[in-house]
This record gives structure tokens, sequence and C-alpha cells, in this order.
């Protein structure tokens, strides 16, 4: 009898030990005790000119913090921000989100925005993946690219969103699936050193700053279960649907079935004007900002798409969609890859 018990006991012991390991080299513990997170800080940054100008230029125009956080009417030409919308926070809408994902209302109401968040909340939010309240952030909040955002520009951006009009807009809370609610505890992680910014007089570092700044990498690059495919990186296919309808995102990369036929100009004026000479992209693409970018801004970010791995992926949103065997979604082209 005590050598059947020593024997289950064993087994036992054996068994955690494995799943031991196997957690230990798969999703790790995160999941379990929680994101990594540092301590608040009293730091509050300064408002001056230079940084509220700033500030306005990478809320507005660079880092996508209209598109999601200001609800627009998406069926208007130029897709307009709601009246008094800005940073006033919505429901996101695509349908392949894990649950209720809700961009935040982050104008200074105090009741239902971020009037008593401190700087710092906001900075460890933006650029280490924590919420106010300790939670880890949906990834969806690009905070695993603003990792790189100078200290200047993080700085700047929270100055300018001090100054939003304050909006008394309730929002439900987010709500993840399960297992993903516990799964995005692994990714945020502390930004404990100095982050300072490129040279904007070089060109293709200063470009691929802004590239990552404006999160291209995000939508133009296929994903599956919220990953992205190795080797598709800037290669479109990414689904996006909405009130435009469902479309894929485009190759941006130098391939014959990317942009290879761009040429600067042309670059230019499909972000200022949402057209591909005759072609109008879908209203996702994010012209409403983007078109507020300086001639010299959109030079070094074309700079530094034209620098890419060519991706051979072709996407084509005017043909009807069929299987793709290398994004393995469906979409307009997709049997010709």
């Amino acid at each position: 009898m005590k050598k059947a018990v020593r024997v289950v006991l064993s087994a036992l012991v054996f068994l955690l030990l494995l799943l031991v390991a196997a957690i230990s080299l798969t999703i790790g513990w995160r999941p379990f005790i929680g994101p990594r997170a540092r301590p608040l800080t009293s730091r509050t940054f300064e408002a001056t000119p230079q940084r509220l100008a700033r500030g306005r230029y990478l809320f507005t125009a660079v880092s996508g913090c209209d598109g999601c956080h200001s609800p627009r009417d998406w069926t208007a030409p130029g897709t307009p921000v709601l009246p008094n919308g800005s940073g006033a926070g919505q429901v996101m809408w695509f349908s392949s989100l894990p649950g209720r994902i809700v961009a935040a209302n982050i104008t200074p109401d105090r009741e239902t925005g971020a009037g008593t968040w401190t700087d710092d909340q906001l900075a460890r939010a933006i650029r280490e993946g924590i919420g106010h309240d300790g939670r880890a952030l949906f990834p969806m909040m690009p905070y695993q690219n603003f990792r790189h955002m100078s200290d200047e520009d993080l700085a700047s951006l929270i100055v300018y969103m001090r100054t939003l009009p304050p909006a008394h807009h309730e929002l439900p809370p987010t709500n993840i699936i399960f297992p993903v609610k516990y799964l995005i505890r692994a990714v945020p992680g502390p930004v404990t050193e100095a982050v300072s910014s490129p040279d904007p007089s070089d060109r293709l570092k200063w470009g691929k700053y802004l590239v990552t700044m404006a999160n291209c990498g995000e939508c133009h690059t296929a994903m599956v279960r919220g990953n992205a495919i190795p080797g598709l990186e800037y290669g479109g296919g990414f689904l996006l649907d909405g009130a435009w309808g469902v479309v894929a995102s485009a190759n941006i990369t130098p391939d014959a079935s990317g942009i290879s036929y761009y040429d600067e100009a042309l670059f230019l004026q499909v972000m200022r004007t949402g057209y591909v000479k005759a072609r109008k992209l879908a209203p996702i693409m994010p012209v409403a900002e983007f078109k507020d970018l300086t001639d010299d801004d959109l030079k070094a970010m074309f700079a530094y798409l034209q620098t890419l791995k060519p991706v051979k992926h072709r996407v084509d949103n005017t043909l009807p969609p069929t299987y793709c065997k290398l994004c393995r979604h469906k979409h307009g082209g997709g049997d010709q890859n």
C-alpha cells in the first residue's frame, strides 16, 4: 500500500514538474502573476509652446491617437472627427477582435476621461502597455512601437493631451475573451532607460522612426491570431472591416506586387489625397491624419519604405476575395500568390 502511494505521489510530482516546465517554455508565468510593471513616479511634464505644437502634430498627424481614440463619421468625405470627439474614445469596431476592445476617453474629463490620471500613468500606458488601473492593455494599443518614442516626444504628446477639450463620454469597459485576457499580460514591459530621438537629418533613421510611430507595420502586415506572419512584414493582407466593408491592407514593400512603381511624388500624393492616381483608397487608410505630415517627414518615410525587404504578395481589393496560401486569409488576388 505504501509503495502504491509513493508511486502515485512520484507520478504527481513528475506531472507537476512537467507542467511547470511546459508553462515556462511556452506562455511563461505572466498570464498567471500579471504583467511586468514598474512603480509609478510623481514626474510631471512641463507645458511649453514647443511641446504643445509637437504634441499636437504627434497626436493628429503621426501616431494614430486621433484614429483610434476619436470617433469619426466614416460616411462623410474626409472621415471627420465627430463634434467634441477628439480623444473622447470609442468601442473598436473590428469584428475579428477577441472581445470588446475600448479605446479609452483620454480627454481631461474627470469623470469619464483621463482628468484624474497622472502624467506618469499616461506615460506608462503609452509606452509600456499598463493602464492607469494597472491592467495590461490589449496590444491593439501600439505600445510595443511606442516603446521607441523619444522621451521628449512622449512629454510633448502628454502635454497636448492635457489641452484637449474635456468630453463627458462614458464608455463600457474592455472585455477580452478567455484565454486572451490572460495571455496579453505577457506583452507589456517597463521602459527604464532614456529614449532619444534620431537625428532628423539622417533621413533613413528618421523615416524608420516615423514609420514606427505611425504604426504602419501593424496594418500592413498579415497576422494570424494577433501574431505577424514571419516573412510578410509590410507585405499587406491584414483584413480591416468596418463601415467601408472588408478590405485588405496593401503591400507597401518595394516588390513588383507592392509599391515598386511609386516615386516620391506619387507617395506624397497618395498620403495627401487618399488616391493612387484615379483609384481611391478605403477610408480606413488614415489619410485624414497623414495629410498633415510635413513634406520632409513624408519623404523620409518613403525613403525608409524603399529600403524594406521586398515581399512578393499580391493584394488587390478590386478583385473578389480568394484564399491566399501565403497569409492564410481571403483577399483580392489571393489565388495569384
